[in-house]
């Protein structure tokens, strides 16, 4: 079985063979600007492990796999223009160097380029493959139209939340592994296990990437800290604190959240406090393992060898360990 790191290394060197026509430029450039940002390419990644576990040709899956990236990268693009970004990974957004017309058309063209990559599967896997493919992009623009419409409730619950972060960051990682797993050969029951598997680490991520914003280092953790606090961003740790909260502190809370002027400092450190007389981010920490085992229990059914089972352990547990 390959490494992690050597496939990442292979999507990395396919993205940059990929090749877009000269003309018209505004339309083609961005498309290259934005893929070669890098980043881990962990989801197409993921989609060449699981083809390798279940004894694929991993070379055969690059095309599907770009497929995944290419379609990422769209969802950013567009992101970024719906958030008013200015930067993605440290670099100047696409919309902000060219123009949101030419980030929106931009995009469009790489969904179509996706599916384009998506369609050099084997012609037998191809309706399948397209399914999955089709459910993956569809939950992930309802996923991002819940964050959005989230951005001016205060009335979101957690199981709302937990709704929302499966659809825009968990369904991607499970599709990329179901797909993986039908190239490599795996029935449909193994396939959905091993997307049973992806969807429940990657929500147990996400709400751990939710704690460190208020509780990590800033040199550990890479970004300013309080961040989601300053900008009301409704987290995992701000919804049950709204569900915890008694009166007074209910107060406290909606004052900060509503305030228009203030000293970014006092606030992290006041929304914090009341985050720690609650114990949200143990509360947090708990129904991270709850998904993190959920991930696990789905793992131990699918029918692989034990020794690709103990890299999927391997690779769940090296995901999941943080340091913040």
């Amino acid at each position: 079985m390959r490494e992690l790191q050597d496939l990442q290394q292979l999507i990395d060197k396919a993205v940059t063979n990929l090749k877009y026509p000269v003309y018209p430029a505004e339309l083609y450039e961005p498309i290259a600007y934005i893929l070669s940002m890098g980043g881990k390419r962990m989801r197409p990644a993921l989609l060449l492990m699981a083809c390798d576990l279940f004894g694929g040709d991993v070379e055969k899956a690059l095309p599907p796999a770009l497929a995944i990236e290419v379609f990422h990268n769209f969802t950013l693009m567009h992101d970024d223009i719906m958030d008013n970004a200015p930067l993605r990974r440290g670099k100047t957004t696409v919309h902000e160097k060219w123009n949101q017309n030419a980030a929106i058309l931009s995009g469009d063209v790489m969904l179509i380029e996706g599916y384009k990559l998506m369609m050099q599967v084997e012609d037998r896997l191809l309706r399948v493959i397209l399914d999955i493919f089709n459910n993956t992009a569809v939950g992930v623009c309802e996923g991002q139209q819940l964050d959005m419409d989230f951005e001016v409730r205060n009335d979101v619950k957690i199981d709302e939340y937990i709704y929302m972060i499966r659809l825009k960051t968990a369904v991607v990682l499970g599709g990329a592994l179901k797909i993986g797993s039908i190239l490599g050969g795996a029935d449909m029951k193994d396939a959905e296990l091993i997307a049973e598997f992806g969807e429940n680490l990657g929500l147990a991520f996400q709400l751990q990437d939710d704690i460190p914003d208020v509780y990590g280092s800033p040199e550990k953790f890479g970004k300013q800290v309080g961040g989601d606090i300053i900008s009301n961003k409704k987290t995992y740790l701000l919804i049950k604190t709204l569900e915890l909260a008694n009166t007074d502190q209910k107060a406290e809370l909606n004052k900060w959240i509503k305030a228009e002027q203030f000293d970014q400092q006092e606030k992290v450190e006041a929304v914090t406090a009341i985050y720690s007389d609650l114990q949200v981010r143990q509360h947090a920490e708990t129904t991270m393992h709850t998904y993190a085992d959920k991930a696990f229990e789905a793992l131990e059914k699918i029918n692989l060898p034990e020794e690709n089972k103990q890299y999927l352990r391997d690779f769940a547990d090296s995901l999941m360990v943080r340091e913040y």
